[in-house]
């Protein structure tokens, strides 16, 4: 895929700019909004441009596609590309949206790296820039066309049915189609993007993963307000949907991706969360529990205390609908309250679990790294699990097998 002469330049030239990539980023959604200010109306968010967040997934998307290159220059990384493909599908991205970003990201790679840039490696990253834009606009493209979405109107607008409160700091919404067709198609784990008009006048757009299985009537999404910590300021969706969305109200949702979803095996299940990462596997029990299924479950969840766990009766009672499931619950306070319920963090020590396993992880990046690495010292085979990260983590998660 990538020529011999251009994976040579980038094998010399990525060092340096891998290191200048934060930089490079950074002036890149600089320029880019300030010129393009309408990009900020729904396609990026606010918060994670101020966190930056979104300059350390864009950067780390590109170090770990150029890396893949150049580890396999005859194959493209389709899992790095399937999930930013599904992401980009979730927000409505199109083909055009990509020449756009060309042009800024170039802009300031020559502005960051000034003279070091030759025209050769300018050639090269080109390359590699437009392989992995193709590459993305290709699985867009699939995507859009077997969801019956057109990007260009990819969003529809659904009524509340009931609003939930979980926790102090978590509701569901329960979601029906505000028009009378018939419900997108989905799969457990998947999530939907929510488009938010916030008081300035400004659409904002989070993502939130489908809480109940999908079924042919209701859909259910579950909302921890995000409050604001230390220089870190209140989650704009979140904070904006707890304030203002009750029953009969609407929200505007695209349709459902992702590509962390539940297969239809019969092997062994491990559900591995942490705080509000407990909605995707709530919606896997769900399924599992509505299609019958015999397959061995263990749910393993930590949270602060039994207060704060969001859907816990829920998982409970899937988990005793299930033949052969089970749930073992940590809480850093309060968990004599809860019966079987262990004290502290998460700590896999002790237990019995199937290698053979499959198993799903969801919750803080320290959470599932710190997990992760300790069923891989356990002996379970780095492609049994399964886990969603878009973040500065990206590189690292897609290069240690």
């Amino acid at each position: 895929m990538l020529s011999l002469e251009s994976a040579a330049v980038i094998r010399a030239t990525l060092p340096a700019v891998g290191g200048a990539l934060d930089e490079i980023t950074a002036r890149f959604y600089g320029t880019m909004f300030a010129e393009q200010p309408q990009l900020l109306d729904g396609l990026f968010n606010r918060g994670n441009q101020a966190s930056g967040e979104q300059r350390k997934a864009l950067a780390g998307s590109i170090a770990a596609f150029a890396q893949a290159l150049l580890d396999d220059p005859d194959a493209l990384p389709d899992a790095l590309l399937s999930r930013i493909a599904h992401k980009h599908a979730a927000l409505g991205v199109t083909e055009d949206q990509y020449t756009i970003v060309h042009k800024y990201l170039f802009r300031a790679i020559g502005d960051v790296l000034g003279e070091a840039l030759t025209p050769e490696a300018a050639a090269a990253w080109d390359e590699v820039y437009w392989l992995m834009a193709g590459a993305l606009i290709a699985q867009e493209a699939r995507l859009y066309q077997k969801a019956e979405v057109d990007p260009r109107h990819p969003w529809r607008q659904w009524t509340v049915v009931e609003r939930r409160e979980e926790t102090p700091d978590v509701a569901s919404f329960l979601l029906c189609p505000a028009d009378v067709g018939p419900l997108p198609p989905a799969r457990a784990g998947q999530y939907v993007s929510v488009r938010v008009l916030m008081p300035d006048g400004i659409h904002q757009t989070r993502q939130y993963t489908l809480s109940s299985a999908p079924g042919d009537r209701l859909r259910r999404i579950t909302v921890k307000r995000v409050a604001s910590v230390a220089d870190a300021p209140e989650g704009e969706v979140s904070s904006q949907l707890h304030r203002t969305v009750r029953a009969g109200g609407e929200l505007t949702l695209s349709s459902p991706f992702g590509d962390v979803v539940l297969d239809d095996a019969d092997t062994p299940l491990i559900l591995v969360s942490a705080g509000i990462g407990c909605t995707p596997m709530v919606a896997m029990l769900e399924h599992l529990a509505a299609t019958g299924s015999a397959r061995p479950v263990r749910v393993l969840h930590a949270d602060r205390a039994p207060a704060d766990h969001a859907l816990r009766a829920d998982t409970r009672r899937l988990v005793a609908q299930l033949p052969d499931a089970r749930a073992q619950f940590w809480y850093e306070r309060d968990a004599d309250g809860e019966a079987g319920a262990r004290t502290g963090l998460m700590n896999l020590d002790g237990l019995d679990l199937p290698l053979d396993a499959d198993v799903y992880l969801c919750g803080a990046l320290p959470f599932m790294r710190a997990v992760r690495a300790r069923l891989l010292q356990a002996g379970v085979p780095p492609r049994r699990i399964r886990y969603e990260v878009f973040g500065p983590d990206l590189w690292l998660a897609h290069t240690e097998g």
